[in-house]
């Protein structure tokens, strides 16, 4: 898997400090571990440090070089409360409610995150999606350039069998659930994003559609269509076709029968389904019908990174969406910095 070797690659040539709020859950303490020991982040595990090392004892895993954040006894969560009611004052958290929530390690991870202690955050083997993404949204923010915090799957085609090789990413397919035209902009310049820090490619984004170039009369079909104008009247050098067909879309052949003035050529890295549905069934196909591999859903649109884990995730899923996140954060510090 050549894009998934490269993200971990550029991970370890300039690790970021990743806040990790489950470090009870087995899994998450042996990712924790081997991204430390293969040097591609520098980690913070927060929550019971006692109950972690016992946990790290029982497994056979050393916590060499990993930080610990204690939230019940760290001489720095008086600062982490007191930033959590700043943010959160204006909706009615009163202090001893913002001391409460800053001690949880969810929360906590997300304030090392928004006070810069931190680079970014992983979470979700054991919270649920809802709380992961409440949770990020409320403390970390969404990026000014973006309205809405959107989800994607790098989804990774490297099977001999692979009539298309390499990395895709698909979005959204986990959390916005009926974009409107606006929406599902912001969701495809999101993704457009994400493909350029992950695959390291310029983005070849497809607005899918079950039609091609107006083939079909639909309020569907316009939505798709009035998105991918927007997209180009925002980001004119990015390469976008939509409405367009998933054939249309990556076989070549067909884009230039079908849709003569692509610009992507049917060569598209980057899916765009028009509601979550879509983009559900989408995902799922192309990994248990198409063999691919699914990492995600992943979080885009944040002012800095914050992921989720499905709660079925293996320790390797938790090691890679590690290495994602590094990658996200050196993009965030790049973003911000311009």
């Amino acid at each position: 898997m050549r894009a998934l070797s490269n993200i971990i690659e550029q991970a370890r040539h300039a690790p970021a400090r990743i806040a990790l709020s489950e470090g009870e859950d087995p899994r998450v303490l042996e990712a924790a571990v081997r991204a430390t020991r293969e040097g591609i982040a520098h980690i913070v595990l927060v929550g019971n440090q006692k109950a972690i090392t016992e946990l790290a004892t029982k497994h056979g895993l050393a916590p060499d070089g990993i930080a610990f954040h204690d939230p019940s006894d760290s001489p720095r969560q008086p600062a982490l409360a007191d930033a959590l009611f700043e943010l959160r004052r204006h909706k009615g958290m009163t202090r001893e409610q913002a001391e409460s929530l800053a001690r949880t390690p969810l929360a906590c991870a997300n304030l090392l995150v928004k006070t810069g202690q931190a680079d970014g955050t992983v979470s979700g083997a054991v919270h649920t999606t809802a709380d992961v993404v409440r949770t990020a949204i409320q403390i970390i923010g969404v990026q000014p350039s973006f309205k809405l915090v959107s989800s994607f799957f790098l989804m990774m085609l490297c099977q001999p069998f692979h009539s298309l090789k390499g990395g895709l990413i698909f979005s959204d397919c986990g959390l916005v659930v009926d974009p409107n035209a606006s929406e599902l902009a912001d969701i495809a310049m999101a993704a457009a994003d994400s493909a350029r820090q992950l695959l390291m490619e310029e983005p070849r984004v497809a607005m899918l559609s079950f039609s091609t170039n107006g083939s079909a009369k639909h309020a569907a079909v316009d939505k798709v269509a009035q998105a991918a104008s927007q997209v180009k009247a925002q980001r004119p050098g990015l390469a976008i076709d939509g409405d367009v067909q998933l054939d249309a879309a990556i076989v070549a052949e067909i884009a230039n029968r079908k849709l003569p003035d692509s610009q992507v050529k049917g060569k598209a890295n980057v899916l765009i389904f028009p509601n979550l549905e879509a983009g559900n069934i989408g995902y799922k196909l192309a990994e248990r019908v198409g063999g691919a591999v699914a990492i995600g859903p992943l979080l885009q649109g944040l002012a800095k990174p914050a992921n989720d884990l499905s709660r079925g995730c293996s320790a390797d899923d938790v090691f890679h969406v590690i290495a994602v996140t590094v990658v996200q954060a050196h993009a965030a510090r790049e973003t911000a910095a311009s």
